[in-house]
């Protein structure tokens, strides 16, 4: 056995940046134990989160208020965190049926950034405020910047362009003491502590990022009434399985058979939520839409 290594904190001291004494001898690990140092240190993930539970439930207010109102939800990150806003982006439309416009991701480095590390990205100061610039950000929007270490130039910029813009702003980070939050932003600093690998912050503080992502905009949705009950009623059938799953959720909330639901599923144009108010009210799909504008698409009284 080699002499026993010593590991110390790195200058700027940001914890995903530090060693982790628990995993210091993982690379001579077995597979399965690994395995369980990386799921010992992601049971903390959780826990962090929760910690931030005030923060998130107001992050979720204000991207509500942004959409009810007309504005968009934007993600602003580098690297790991730039592609996390993405993923919670694309998913928004097919899940809630939702307008692509209406909840966006901004990479640094743009759409090659999505495949393969562009150099010095996330460093570029002036790019991120271009990319609010070119957006068109103005007071209707909520811009959530994501940054790990808390003090990402792109990010920074992308920020303080932003709230210079009467925007809402949120930051999303994992250090206790985030240095590019602009004044009067909601901040959600979970801090999850080391990396099993110093620096790794596609690990827990992905993990984090990604749980907080899910609660912001699922969140926002449900309180724009796009679920009914646990029920994604405003599903956009993209695929058969989605269709299917337009098709069930019609016949659980309207109590009818399935072939009942494929008729109204049909005849509401393909419309979930529409061919629900058609099957408990026994209108057209005219009627249907009018009740669904008066009640500003929540379905809790129609039903």
């Amino acid at each position: 056995m080699g002499a026993r290594r010593k590991f110390k904190k790195t200058k700027d001291h940001s914890p995903t940046e530090m060693a982790n004494p628990a995993a210091a001898k993982i690379d001579r690990a077995s597979a399965l134990e690994i395995a369980r140092i990386i799921n010992r240190e992601d049971q903390k993930v959780a826990l962090a989160v929760r910690s931030q539970l005030k923060a998130i439930a107001r992050a979720i207010e204000l991207a509500y208020d942004s959409l009810a109102s007309g504005g968009r939800l934007f993600y602003v990150g580098a690297g790991t965190s730039g592609r996390l806003g993405i993923l919670d982006a694309v998913e928004c439309p097919p899940t809630f049926g939702i307008s692509p416009k209406k909840v966006q991701g901004i990479l640094a480095g743009g759409k090659a950034a999505l495949w393969q590390s562009v150099e010095g990205a996330e460093d570029d100061f002036p790019a991120g405020k271009q990319a609010i610039q070119r957006a068109k950000i103005c007071s209707l929007d909520f811009v959530c910047g994501i940054s790990a270490s808390g003090k990402t130039p792109f990010v920074r910029a992308a920020l303080a362009e932003a709230r210079k813009r009467k925007a809402r702003c949120l930051l999303i980070s994992c250090h206790p003491s985030p240095q590019i939050a602009p004044r009067g932003s909601v901040v959600i600093n979970p801090v999850v502590g080391p990396e099993v690998i110093a620096g790794s912050t596609r690990m827990k503080a992905g993990t984090a990022t990604k749980m907080i992502l899910n609660m912001i905009s699922t969140g926002a949705m449900i309180l724009l009434g796009k679920v009914h009950g646990n029920l994604m009623v405003d599903v956009n059938p993209v695929s058969a399985k989605l269709k299917a799953r337009a098709i069930r959720i019609i016949k659980t909330v309207v109590g009818c058979s399935r072939p009942q639901a494929q008729q109204l599923w049909q005849a509401s144009g393909k419309r979930a939520k529409v061919a629900i108010v058609m099957g408990a009210n026994r209108c057209s799909a005219r009627e249907a839409e009018k009740l669904l504008w008066q009640k500003k698409g929540v379905l809790r009284e129609l039903v």
